[in-house]
């Protein structure tokens, strides 16, 4: 992984609104989805298919490519978005999320979109999953390989009791090979996650399974690479990346708020913004803020 410049921290930059700007168009033309979580996450895509994966979009099932595992499949839209700007099939794909016959369902269907790793749509699941192909990959070579198992997973999902088995699992098979990224918004559905399950102290848990684990700005691509990079340095443990995101990251009457979990633009909480008006709005602030980050470069 080579270490970032200012012209790559702009380009890194540039794709993420650029894929905050794509996750609403595809809501807004499927009229469902989820809005929050996508944004949030745009900034770990970004920096994780634009610089860190080691992947091949010509060549998606090319054997030595790093994997890329899903947990939380309900925030899709920024998975298919990072996807088609790298290149996986074409951008105007997207406008088909969620439609009859599309590749690109509410939750990946692998069947349906062979360059994904794997389905998700179970909270909870993602991390079983990434256990297993680093188990799996360790029996077939007779050794970890050096390729990396990335398992993205929202904080809400570690309610289910399925995340602290594969936790442990990995803990004691010592796979060092694994890396989560937690997108810790602390937000779900229902609420604020500490209000629904607290989940604190979340490194101390982790690391009391046998885990490193690295908290980080999850919209800093410096802090965040830098954290990839010391995980990958670990060779006795798996690690965990705590990225604190802001849900809605981008859209200011969106951000921070859990309302947003689970709807597109036109039907959210209209205190702020019409829902009539709440699509061409978000577009805006985003086209705007494009144009400020091209200044802030020149």
């Amino acid at each position: 992984m080579t270490t970032l410049h200012e012209e790559k921290i702009k380009l890194l930059e540039e794709k993420a609104n650029l894929i905050r700007q794509s996750i609403i168009e595809m809501l807004i033309e499927a009229k469902s989805g989820h809005s929050a979580g996508p944004l949030g996450m745009a900034d770990v895509f970004a920096l994780f298919y634009f610089h860190i994966l080691k992947h091949d979009p010509k060549n998606p099932s090319w054997p030595e490519r790093d994997r890329l595992i899903l947990s939380n499949g309900h925030i899709c839209p920024v998975l298919y978005a990072a996807m088609a700007h790298a290149g996986y099939f074409p951008v105007e794909e997207l406008k088909t999320l969620r439609k009859f016959g599309s590749r690109l369902q509410g939750h990946p269907h692998r069947e349906w979109l062979p360059m994904m790793e794997t389905s998700s749509g179970p909270l909870g699941s993602g991390l079983s999953q990434a256990v297993g192909m680093a188990l799996a990959d360790r029996m077939d070579n007779g050794k970890a390989t050096q390729k990396f198992f990335y398992c993205f997973m929202g904080d809400g999902e570690l309610d289910c009791g399925q995340v602290w088995e594969a936790t442990m699992l990995a803990g004691k098979e010592k796979l060092h090979n694994i890396i989560g990224v937690i997108d810790r918004n602390n937000i779900q559905i229902d609420g604020f996650t500490e209000d629904i399950m607290p989940l604190e102290p979340l490194k101390e848990k982790f690391e009391s399974f046998g885990w490193h684990v690295l908290e980080v700005d999850g919209h800093n691509f410096e802090a965040l690479s830098d954290a990839v990079g010391q995980a990958q340095a670990v060779f006795e443990k798996p690690s965990m990346i705590i990225a604190h995101t802001i849900p809605g990251k981008g859209v200011d009457f969106m951000e921070r708020r859990f309302e947003w979990h689970g709807v597109p633009p036109g039907q959210g909480p209209e205190d702020k913004v019409k829902k009539a008006e709440q699509g061409l709005e978000a577009l805006n602030e985003l086209r705007t803020l494009c144009g400020k980050i091209k200044s802030e470069h020149e």
